[in-house]
């Protein structure tokens, strides 16, 4: 079996760290490594990682005198990688049981692949994760063109990094993440690698992402204008030193752009619920410059409703609209607003899915225990 070297980047996680090392350290896999990069954490990682290192010979640590930020560290990794593949996984989330078998067998088998990736599941405890359904009775996993998963990142990113073994080799000829997408790396990356060969996509859950209330990315997705553009900065990065591995380039630009116009007005839904209406406006005027073709959909519509009459009378009028609302997404007219429950259709807790891609196969996403 191949080897695979694991990147775990740790700043103030120190509380999970050895969780995080354990679940890998416990994968059937001969040939494994594990870089811990404490970037300078002022809690106790240093020890953590420290008493890890002592316990098992396959674990390294590498600190940081100061701060260098996350993207530094993840390059520092991906200089470190020496494997046939690698993983880089977050200091405060777990891979599954079998994972990384699962990933470097499927990578062995599949050297048109440059990466491969699998479906994940937040938790918040350990206890959690004793609740994921059993392992499917699928085919195990599929090979995706280049182009079949790029149109797959038009309204979200498919891919959860817990979950992500490159190919060592092609990440080193690409090169590391770039230092202008602090939140939308993992986006523009996943994005070239696409344009440089085959996706694999397994069908078992293969990480967990651990949800405790001071995640890196809560700020970042907590605002939503933030979110958009840097998606638009990652397409357009991508775009730049890529496009010419991408066939009919325009029309996949424009594919991506549309959709993310419309996650956009779907996300507006945040700042509207919270009564920030400034916000609200600018998200829906940034979406128009992505796709002025939007003004022509339900979802555009229904918001401009909402910002006709405010708020409050929006709070009025909401269980008149539902039934509306839950037939044009039923008929794919638009998607569901950000918190399902805003119309009255809350997912089953074990069921909650990203909505379907236009004309690509069905994602598998997270699951929330």
């Amino acid at each position: 079996m191949s080897g695979i070297d694991v990147i775990v980047p740790c700043h103030k996680y120190g509380h999970f760290l050895a969780e995080c090392v354990e679940s890998v350290l416990q994968e059937p896999v001969s040939d494994l490594r594990v870089l811990i990069i404490d970037d300078a954490s002022p809690d106790e990682t240093a020890e953590v990682a420290a008493e890890l290192a002592r316990r098992d010979s396959r674990v390294a640590l590498l600190r940081h005198p100061a701060n260098r930020g996350h993207i530094t560290s993840y390059n520092e990794g991906l200089d470190w990688a020496a494997a046939d593949y690698t993983l880089l996984l977050s200091a405060d989330d777990m891979v599954l049981p079998a994972a990384l078998m699962r990933a470097t067998k499927f990578l062995d088998a599949h050297p048109e692949a440059g990466f491969v990736y699998g479906p994940f599941v937040e938790f918040r405890d350990r206890r959690d994760l004793a609740n994921i359904p059993p392992k499917p009775a699928a085919r195990g996993g599929t090979v995706l063109g280049g182009s079949q998963f790029l149109r797959l990142n038009r309204h979200f990113n498919p891919v959860h990094t817990s979950t992500a073994v490159v190919r060592t080799r092609l990440q080193k000829e690409l090169g590391g993440y770039r230092h202008e997408l602090a939140h939308a790396g993992d986006v523009e990356m996943w994005m070239r690698f696409a344009a440089h060969g085959c996706v694999g996509r397994l069908d078992t859950f293969q990480g967990a992402a651990r949800r405790h209330g001071r995640n890196m990315s809560d700020a970042y997705y907590s605002d939503i204008l933030l979110e958009i553009r840097q998606r638009k900065m990652a397409y357009d990065l991508f775009f730049q030193h890529c496009e010419h591995c991408v066939p009919d380039v325009n029309e996949m630009k424009h594919y991506l752009d549309s959709g993310l116009a419309e996650t956009a007005i779907r996300l507006a839904s945040q700042p509207f619920s919270r009564g920030d209406t400034e916000r609200f406006k600018a998200v829906l005027a940034f979406a128009l410059t992505l796709d002025p073709g939007i003004r022509r959909s339900a979802a555009w519509k229904l918001q401009a409703c909402k910002r006709m009459i405010g708020p409050s009378a929006w709070t009025a009028l909401r269980p008149i609209v539902r039934p509306l609302i839950r037939f044009l997404i039923r008929r794919g007219r638009m998607l569901a607003p950000t918190g399902f429950d805003e119309i009255g259709g809350q997912l089953p807790k074990m069921a909650r899915r990203r909505p379907r891609q236009d004309n690509a196969a069905e994602l598998p996403g997270a699951i929330v225990p």
